[in-house]
């Protein structure tokens, strides 16, 4: 046994250090069933642990791994066999919520899901929210600075953070639970823990704002034959519901036919329109709501921007609406499939798209480029399914990150960089600014021993 694991089990126990075979009983990530890799796996329950197991860690140079939900689609938190996987999965509590304030106090291993509902409760809304609701962490959440459906509304995870505790590579606890909206005084740390995945320190704890529960949920399900008619529909939207607009998420065809195909779900209407579009606004004014939803989607069929509309008449039919857009399981079981996470000015959409399936076509005769995202905050997903033996991964990236250089896009909207993406970090970031993350880096984690190798290269 190695003089680091051993100082782990003594300081922490075995309850909270699993290694040896036990390591490998758990899946290296939802992505990927493969049995997981590293030297152990730390459960601690609380800050005070995770301060003691990342001090051990500092002494002894040993690199670790942050571990969340396991949702992540850029391989940040695959371990290898010298790394040493921490997992927040244990510290799942919600310390508080207060009603008043519209915050709510949670462990960072807690599920997205668990906190939306324990919010709910007290007739409060936690705004973010995504497809792996049900898998994903708070601390997740905040290290990859999460997006989802209801951006457009609300913004990114970054908004949704008053305040938060963290443990750097050393052991030192960096609190700061700032519960007000404004607190001006000095810089504000929190930001550096957000969206820097896990590179400059662990988050054990969270105070994250909460929103007034909306009373009323009106939702559709349009067609429409050009992405300009999708694009006036989404500036009337956002005009006359008055500021209510809470999801607007697009599908090209490809993605409806293949959500719809043999196997998948259900079509709720014809399946050869160019673009579909899943609309939600939620409100205070049920009757009132609902009556300005219907005369809208009335006055865009009469001037010709939608061809066919559902409109769901239950809960159950709005959910089933929004699992053809959420779940895509289907379409990718037993196929490659290369998933990318883009942004891009809206205007510039077309013409990306058109450009990456040139390229993939040129590449792959065969394959299918399935697009779809949340149009209305510059953020598409493409799923490039090569069918072809043998295909490489990196023609893949070439093909869907090179034409965003020119666009001004990102190569990562809302999953971050990971390890995938490390070498298409330039396109989306200048010298300087990758300078001052190295600087950030060092500075905070001289030993480089923090998720070490994700983001940039560790040196």
């Amino acid at each position: 046994m190695s003089d680091v694991l051993q100082a782990l089990i003594d300081a922490l126990g075995e309850d909270v250090v699993m290694h040896g075979a036990a390591v490998a009983d758990r899946a290296t990530s939802y992505w990927d069933a493969a049995p997981t890799q590293a030297l152990a796996v730390l459960r601690p329950r609380s800050t005070a642990e995770v301060s003691t197991a990342l001090a051990i860690c500092h002494r002894f140079d040993q690199p670790v791994v942050t571990q969340g939900g396991l949702t992540g689609c850029v391989q940040g938190a695959v371990a290898s066999r010298r790394e040493v996987i921490l997992s927040l999965e244990r510290m799942n509590a919600i310390e508080g919520i207060d009603a008043v304030g519209g915050t709510a106090t949670v462990q960072a291993g807690v599920t997205l899901q668990a906190l939306q509902e324990a919010a709910r409760a007290q007739d409060l809304l936690f705004a973010l929210d995504l497809g792996a609701r049900g898998s994903c962490t708070i601390g997740g959440n905040v290290a990859t600075n999460a997006g989802g459906i209801n951006v457009l509304r609300y913004g990114m995870m970054r908004a949704l953070v008053l305040g938060l505790e963290a443990v750097l590579a050393d052991g030192t606890v960096l609190s700061s639970m700032n519960q007000m909206l404004k607190n001006n005084a000095g810089y504000d740390l929190k930001q550096l823990m957000i969206g820097t995945e896990g590179t400059l320190g662990i988050v054990t704890r969270v105070v994250v704002r909460l929103h007034p529960l909306p009373s009323s949920c009106n939702a559709a399900l349009v067609a429409l034959e050009s992405f300009d008619q999708v694009t006036t529909l989404l500036s009337r939207m956002q005009r006359d519901l008055a500021g209510t607009l809470s999801a607007y998420e697009v599908m090209w065809n490809e993605y409806f036919q293949a959500a719809t195909e043999a196997g998948g779900h259900r079509a709720p209407m014809g399946r050869d329109y160019p673009f579909y579009v899943m609309l939600q606004a939620e409100g205070a004014d049920a009757a009132a709501d609902a009556a300005r939803f219907e005369r809208l989607l009335e006055d865009a069929f009469e001037a010709g921007l939608i061809v066919d509309a559902v409109v769901p008449k239950s809960e159950s039919e709005r959910r089933a609406l929004w699992e053809l857009r959420e779940n895509f399981e289907a379409m990718l079981h037993g196929r490659t499939t290369f998933l990318y996470d883009v942004s891009l000015p809206i205007r510039e959409m077309t013409a990306y798209v058109d450009e990456v399936r040139t390229h993939i076509a040129e590449r792959w005769p065969q394959a299918r480029c399935i697009v779809f995202g949340h149009m209305a905050d510059g953020n598409l997903h493409l799923f490039v399914q090569p069918e072809v033996e043998g295909a490489a991964h990196a023609e893949g990236d070439a093909a869907v990150y090179g034409p965003l250089r020119r666009r001004h896009g990102s190569v990562s909207a809302e999953h971050g960089i990971g390890t995938e993406k490390m070498d298409w970090l330039g396109v989306c970031r200048s010298d300087v600014e990758i300078g001052m993350m190295r600087a950030l880096k060092q500075a905070l984690d001289p030993k480089q021993l923090l998720n070490p190798g994700r983001i940039f290269a560790a040196r």
